[in-house]
């Protein structure tokens, strides 16, 4: 005990202040209050360690020196030691020993800038020609022809009435069934399934008696999709108790947010207020040169745009849940909805353009790959597509915004580390048989089918030229804003997953997966979903 004591100890006391430091860092949005008193603890930290220090620059003869020797248990040193008790060997860690970064859960960088130009530029340019077109039906309306007018005049009186009803109409059953699945998620569940194959097939049924080639057309389409429907609903019987249970345990956590919805109610009244300037511009584009270019052009801009509202919502709500889950923090829902509206903005404008079209091409990919058959070459081609798939899958997926939201990871890396973590974890046969996406939008097709069964009999009633048109319409919309408030429990489950699966302590998850992954090792369950690639034998 010497001269190199009080160096030892300024060294330790150095790397706890920089580990103090980077834990702060790490806390994001917690209280100000807490910060004070960790703060308070660290000045009385500091205090101890310099007595501390103080006590060992004391001479060893020192009375007090020798009580606290003592009192603290020091191993006995080796021979080689004992023989020079000046000479000190600061012992360096080895690299293997050093921890690796973490991580940062307060990230400030822009992520995707790319996707969020293109966006903003989109926005601007969609801005501008509703704006246009607006201005363009008004003048229809009071400079053109009397047949032009006469037609605008129709289509303002029994066209634009119909999709306001239809919007105000989709955002009250959006929060209907956010608010029933919220509150009794195992009977929901079954619900969702087997009503949507009702009032589908209803709906279809009500447009082919209106006995018009375009309404019976719209109607052969409903009653496929039933058809479809009512199949897989009989398909995924079998995984229902478990989704059910994981969609219970992950919606617990909701409760501790009172103001978690918030971000839904603002996107949904910009969504409502948006739609109702897109339906005018729609009917301006009828003034316009080519109309049917114009109106394609629209409806794709409000799918991206209604997309991209959806994804800041499920970031928002992905960050406060996976914050809740890795640091046990009780985080701003405001704050998190601004940071998916700035820093996050882009990640979600790139994970819209490309995910539904990916998840869409995936879901075929799989259903020709359960065919079985005699045709080698088709087969053949079936199962590289379903790998050329799961590649492109691998690299962009609806699970990317749970580390989107709490690391502010880019789109692809996001969706790469999180597909890795459940490889690692074993965890890929249940999240690939998990269900809540498919509940979300058959939730969907839920309130735009039953906006079609009212629209169309009203319309049908009042201009019957317009029913298939307005069928089609009032279902894309109520489709759009539906989806924008089953966000929640979707980010919720993907949360629950995600964070299980990244947790080193997962004290605040049950035995649900686990006991799960232990049927399915054991053969007891059975995941029918094609994730590997058939090998055919001839007999």
């Amino acid at each position: 005990m010497g001269a190199g004591d009080p160096v030892v100890v300024e060294k330790e006391n150095e790397t706890i202040g920089g580990a103090k430091k980077e834990e702060d860092l790490e806390k994001g949005e917690v209280g100000v209050e807490e910060e004070r008193k960790v703060q308070s603890n660290d000045v009385v930290d500091d205090h101890e360690e310099s007595h501390l220090s103080g006590f060992h620059r004391l001479n060893p003869t020192n009375p007090l020196r020798i009580v606290i020797n003592s009192a603290t248990r020091v191993a006995t040193p080796s021979p080689a030691q004992s023989q020079h008790p000046h000479t000190h060997t600061r012992s360096t860690p080895t690299p293997l020993q050093q921890p690796q970064p973490a991580a940062s859960l307060n990230s400030r960088k822009y992520t995707n800038r790319i996707s969020l130009f293109l966006f903003v530029l989109h926005m601007f340019l969609a801005v501008a020609l509703v704006c246009f077109l607006v201005f363009r039906g008004v003048q229809g309306l009071i400079q053109e022809s009397e047949s032009t007018r006469r037609k605008e005049k129709d289509v303002l009186k029994y066209f634009l009435p119909q999709v306001e009803a239809s919007a105000f109409m989709s955002i009250i059953l959006a929060f209907i069934w956010q608010g029933s699945i919220r509150k009794w998620p195992t009977l929901m569940l079954h619900f969702i399934l087997w009503f949507t194959f009702v009032i589908s097939l209803a709906a279809g049924v009500l447009l082919i008696c209106f006995q018009k080639p375009a309404t019976d057309g719209v109607g052969v389409c409903f009653i496929a999709f039933a058809i479809g429907n009512g199949l897989y609903a009989c398909w995924v019987s079998h995984r229902i108790k478990f989704c059910c249970k994981v969609l219970s345990l992950s919606l617990q956590p909701v409760s501790k947010f009172p103001d978690l919805n918030k971000p839904t109610y603002h996107v949904l009244g910009v969504g409502f207020l948006w739609i109702s300037l897109w339906i005018l511009a729609v009917i301006g584009a009828l003034n316009f040169y080519f109309p049917p270019l114009t109106i394609i052009a629209l409806v794709l801009s409000l799918a991206w745009t209604t997309e991209v509202m959806r994804n800041v919502v499920n970031i928002t709500v992905s960050r406060v849940i996976a914050l809740y889950y890795l640091r046990g923090m009780q985080s701003s829902t405001q704050f998190c909805f601004l940071r998916a509206l700035t820093r996050n903005l882009g990640s979600a404008c790139l994970g819209s353009l490309f995910v539904p079209a990916i998840e869409a091409l995936r879901i075929v990919a799989r259903g020709l790959n359960l065919l079985e058959g005699e045709d080698e070459f088709m087969f053949c081609c079936a199962r590289c597509c379903l790998r050329v798939m799961d590649s492109i899958f691998r690299n962009g997926n609806s699970w990317a915004y749970v580390q989107i939201a709490a690391y502010g990871k880019g789109f692809v890396r996001a969706s790469r580390d999180t597909w890795a973590l459940f490889e690692k974890e074993d965890m890929v046969a249940i999240v690939d048989s998990d269900i809540t996406s498919s509940i979300c939008f058959l939730t969907g097709v839920c309130s735009g089918s039953i906006c079609v069964i009212v629209v169309a009999a009203w319309t049908h009633k009042v201009h019957q030229t317009f029913t298939a048109t307005l069928s089609l319409l009032t279902f894309f919309i109520g489709y759009l804003l539906t989806r924008i408030a089953m966000a929640v429990p979707h980010a919720c489950v993907s949360c629950y997953y995600v964070c299980y699966a990244e947790a080193s302590d997962k004290r605040l998850f049950d035995k649900t997966i686990k006991d799960r992954q232990d049927l399915l090792k054991t053969g007891r369950d059975v995941v029918p979903t094609p994730r590997g690639f058939r090998r055919y034998t001839r007999t």
